[in-house]
């Protein structure tokens, strides 16, 4: 195990680990590149579903994707079964997607033993490995972990909106770069093209090497470029805080350590006409 990483063969070696909770968050529908798509169903041995849309969203708040409650995620965490002791592993069947928002959620509410699976389904199928075609029928035995919210790891637009003459402060944006740029339409209807005012553009698909993140030397290397060495503080976005959390889990990998993640990201700030659009 490479914190915050697990490989294909580390996981099918500990499948049967008592303390192993192996978790499928794939989504329906992705943003940013073309879907892999299945004939059927596919699931890796002992998974348990997800469904991150709604299990681990708050949907009683007017924003996309926005980030659960407390009690919420205390409650589904339990019934996962998910104890002190417990290895959590989140994975997709898009390779990086949607686990590293499940990662980061848990991350937020104060569980660490939690790991996303490299390459997630798309690489297990790769290298040939076992698949089912249904998700797990064990019921999991309630667990007793509780989340404790920690608010300074993800911020609304106030803050940024505050922090903007912050030099030790940057935003990264993991949009394609035509949506940053202003030249692609938004997804969704209300919210203006273009990013936040000097945010910096670093697409999730740059951070990928294939199914698989990019070594950390090759990641350091992307940041360094990007920030140099003077920044302390990554603020990420997206279009609504999905895959805003593949390129921070991708800085957590290159060591980077104050991170925090702009839950409304860009749909939020871009409806809301009385804040700037960088140029």
């Amino acid at each position: 195990m490479n914190f915050p990483l697990v490989t294909t063969s580390w996981l099918e070696t500990n499948l049967n680990l008592a303390q192993l909770i192996l978790v499928d968050v794939s989504m329906s529908k992705m943003v940013g590149k073309k879907a892999i798509e299945y004939e059927m169903p596919l699931y890796i041995p002992n998974s348990r579903r997800l469904d991150l849309e709604t299990a681990l969203c708050d949907l009683n708040s007017s924003q996309t994707h926005a980030f659960p409650t407390e009690e919420q995620f205390t409650a589904v965490a339990q019934k996962l079964g998910v104890n002190s002791e417990s290895i959590v592993v989140f994975y997709d069947n898009q390779g990086i997607y949607s686990a590293p928002r499940a990662w980061w959620i848990f991350q937020v509410m104060g569980f660490q033993n939690v790991f996303v699976l490299d390459g997630g389904l798309p690489q297990w199928l790769l290298e040939n490995r076992r698949v089912v075609p249904n998700t797990s029928n064990i019921e999991a035995k309630v667990g007793n972990i509780n989340g404790i919210f920690h608010p300074q790891r993800i911020c609304n637009s106030n803050f940024i909106f505050e922090q903007m003459n912050n030099k030790q402060l940057a935003v990264l944006d993991a949009r394609s770069r035509e949506r940053f740029l202003g030249i692609a339409p938004e997804p969704r209807s209300g919210v203006r093209s273009g990013h936040i005012p000097d945010s910096v553009s670093l697409p999730y698909p740059e951070v990928l090497n294939e199914y698989c993140f990019k070594t950390d030397e090759q990641l350091t290397a992307i940041f360094s470029a990007l920030l140099g060495n003077k920044t302390s503080t990554l603020v990420f976005s997206c279009g609504s805080g999905i895959t805003a959390c593949i390129i921070l889990l991708s800085a957590v990998i290159a060591g980077y350590k104050d991170l925090i993640l702009y839950d409304g990201s860009w749909t939020d700030w871009g409806s809301n006409v009385a804040l700037p659009v960088g140029s």
